[in-house]
């Protein structure tokens, strides 16, 4: 039998005896030669016979040990898609002095679910700051309430301005503690100054409860 190859030209199956057609051909054949090889493929499938029927209950085993890791690699991948599809983002931690790239990671993970606009209260801030804040969505407002003696000058502003619109800052000597509010609707804790992220050991979490939004803005 031939069938047309994937690439042109033709393709033929390969050609093989059962032990039937073997004793078939005994009978067939003739001389020395032919008999030996006759027998030999005797013996071997009889060998073979004797292996799957010795190790059936081994073949099973395999078989369906190979059955259910097929099943755990479905499952893991199912769960690897859902938790694409619904990022699960922690909502508190505490990071330790020297986890200065990890507190960085979090943070930008945060201001990355703004789809409108960003509020941060923080007392101390500088251009490493603003830096951060770059990362967020296009078109995202930002609005940061500080110290009147803030670092950031009108000129930082502007520049940011030009090609990350739109930040604006207000003063303020009403607040200790620092907090983020992303797009009105979540509002988190920040126990270190933005610009000292992971310097030292510090602890940030998400307050569940949206009423703090409003008493943290009515307090500045």
């Amino acid at each position: 039998m031939q069938t047309e190859g994937m690439r042109g030209g033709r393709v033929y199956l390969p050609h093989a005896f059962t032990e039937q057609g073997i004793y078939m051909l005994m009978t067939v054949l003739k001389g020395e030669l032919a008999t030996r090889q006759s027998i030999a493929l005797v013996r071997l499938f009889k060998q073979m016979r004797h292996y799957f029927a010795e190790n059936a209950g081994v073949i099973s085993r395999l078989s369906s040990t190979e059955t259910k890791l097929i099943e755990h690699d479905q499952k893991i991948n199912t769960l690897f898609t859902l938790m694409n599809k619904y990022k699960i983002e922690d909502k508190q931690g505490v990071f330790v002095q020297g986890q200065i790239f990890d507190a960085y990671i979090a943070f930008q993970n945060i201001i990355q679910k703004a789809q409108k606009e960003i509020i941060l209260i923080d007392n101390y801030i500088d251009l490493t700051v603003l830096e951060r804040l770059s990362k967020k969505n296009p078109n995202v407002q930002v609005i940061i309430y500080t110290q009147p003696n803030t670092q950031i000058s009108n000129i930082d502003i502007n520049k940011f301005n030009t090609q990350y619109p739109t930040l604006t800052i207000k003063h303020t000597k009403k607040m200790h503690d620092r907090f983020l509010i992303i797009d009105n609707a979540e509002i988190y804790f920040i126990g270190a100054s933005v610009k000292d992220l992971g310097k030292k050991c510090f602890a940030f979490m998400q307050l569940e409860d949206a009423q703090w939004i409003r008493t943290v803005l009515n307090a500045l």
